[in-house]
């Protein structure tokens, strides 16, 4: 019998495995969480998310703990200062787009419309289970993405397009992408039950 091991993806680095053994794939809820986490997903466009994931705590800093109700006061002196952190990545479309996506978050909420069931609707509230064997099998955007994707832009949201939804939804648990052989698969799967 194989020796179960984990997603080739994380390779040996200790966060990268910490992020994959303890976050990805397992289901989050938390509106703020989730905010975080696409805000977060959609800086890594054109990077891989190991440069993200290392700045993760400077972004932290650098944008209040991503609470939107701070992030939409920022005015062009705020944004001008973000651009000057070398903890961040210093683009200014990716720093709009924090404060694009803070101004989206709150416009739901103000329509009474909660961040987590948003997101979630669009995996009809329970994560996909996914038994893949190998990388080669996983999509980089589903029919659920893409929906998702269109929802969040008609709210406002930028950075959002179809492969950084999918992959917030592996991160988030919505989807659970850890490979079959993976020992993750099965508690996020237990986790989702």
């Amino acid at each position: 019998m194989d020796t179960p091991e984990r997603c080739p993806w994380c390779g040996d680095d200790p966060l990268y495995v910490h992020y994959h053994d303890t976050v990805w794939g397992r289901p989050e809820y938390d509106d703020l969480a989730l905010f975080e986490k696409l805000c977060l997903d959609g800086q890594q466009a054109g990077l891989s998310w190991i440069t993200i994931l290392r700045k993760q705590e400077n972004y932290r800093a650098a944008y209040d703990h991503f609470d939107p109700e701070k992030i939409v006061q920022y005015d062009e002196s705020t944004v001008e200062a973000l651009l000057s952190d070398p903890g961040i990545i210093r683009n200014r479309l990716k720093v709009q787009s924090i404060i694009k996506n803070a101004r989206g978050y709150l416009d739901l909420r103000d329509k009474g419309t909660g961040f987590s069931d948003f997101l979630w609707s669009f995996v009809e509230h329970q994560p996909i289970q996914n038994r893949w064997r190998s990388f080669s099998e996983v999509p980089t955007a589903t029919p659920e993405s893409e929906a998702m994707s269109k929802a969040l832009k008609r709210a406002g949201f930028t950075f959002v397009g179809p492969t950084i939804v999918y992959a917030f939804m592996q991160a988030t648990g919505m989807v659970n992408d850890h490979l079959v052989a993976c020992p993750q698969h099965r508690e996020c799967y237990l986790l989702s039950q």
